[in-house]
């Protein structure tokens, strides 16, 4: 069975066949499956770090599955606020709210389902305190970043990518019940890690944030001045790792792991500078993905550390 749909993109209007398929795959955007890929790379590690071990498989899958409705949920309420501006940016083009796919009346009740069963579900199957926390990202992402910070200062992603760094804080309370120094750390080293992710992304697509007013600071700053801020950011974090050895505290696997991949981090900041101050092409997206790279190498250390005997 199939209905038809009438999509803006732009100042065009265009007619689709949508199929249930395709809604579904549709909706399924709306979540931003790719970030959702980062939450398991930090939530399932710390879980076992808590547990000193493998803990209940059942409560890990619990606690994905809480997380990754929340994680949607804010994504959701994103697109639906963002849509004004993703239909003009390249790069969000395609998303289901500007093309059509899904309409807006559509995806906001995705979100607030998503937001509300994610945190039921959490309260349910972990405890208060991940629900909590849980539902404390939701807020944080979309009214202090989306709606407050991201069209009004240079440092929105600063502070609105603490948002990212409540995974790992919700990972340890569905174990533990309770907070510790080790999350607070690592909640701390996703907060730094943010900008030197995300910044090289805005030089990438410094035009497109420049038509449509949203002052990254990839977008309002010269390139060596960004190059700058992310080895500073960069140095920042793999400072941070490094205090998780005496206070977790973690073995070899993880030691070598923060000294060997945070080096590389570091190096790749740095040539994005160097090449940033002799007016070359910086080719920031090498930062980009070096940085997610980084940081799911780490993260993979700190479930294998706990595990071996030494």
């Amino acid at each position: 069975m199939h209905t038809t749909t009438t999509a803006q993109t732009g100042d065009r209007q265009t007619r689709q066949p949508r199929s249930i398929r395709r809604t579904i795959l549709a909706y399924i955007a709306l979540t931003k499956p790719r970030v959702l890929e980062l939450l398991l790379v930090t939530t399932v590690p710390v879980m076992i770090l808590a547990q000193g071990g493998l803990p209940d498989l059942w409560l890990v899958l619990a606690t994905v599955l809480g997380g990754s409705m929340s994680a949607g949920s804010a994504a959701a309420f994103n697109m639906y606020l963002d849509r004004d501006i993703d239909a003009h940016m390249q790069r969000t083009e395609n998303r289901p709210l500007v093309t059509g796919e899904v309409s807006p009346r559509g995806a906001l009740m995705f979100a607030w389902s998503l937001a509300v069963a994610s945190t039921v579900w959490l309260l349910v199957t972990t405890n208060a305190l991940a629900a909590g926390l849980s539902a404390g990202a939701i807020f944080f992402y979309v009214v202090i970043y989306t709606m407050l910070l991201k069209r009004r200062t240079e440092q929105n992603i600063v502070w609105g990518g603490i948002a990212g760094c409540f995974p790992v804080l919700i990972g340890w309370t569905a174990v533990t019940g309770s907070l510790a120094w080790p999350p607070v750390i690592l909640f701390v080293l996703v907060f730094l890690w943010t900008p030197p992710h995300y910044w090289p992304l805005s030089m990438k697509y410094k035009d497109e944030y420049d038509d449509v007013d949203v002052p990254m600071l990839g977008a309002t700053r010269n390139g060596s001045q960004v190059g700058l801020q992310i080895i500073l950011y960069a140095w920042a974090t793999v400072v941070c790792s490094l205090l998780l050895i005496p206070v977790a505290p973690m073995g070899l696997v993880y030691t070598a792991s923060a000294l060997v991949f945070g080096g590389w981090f570091i190096y790749e900041s740095h040539v994005l500078y160097n090449r940033a101050v002799r007016g070359t092409e910086p080719k920031p997206m090498r930062v980009f993905h070096a940085s997610i790279t980084y940081l799911t190498l780490l993260f993979v250390a700190i479930a294998v550390d706990p595990l071996l005997p030494f």
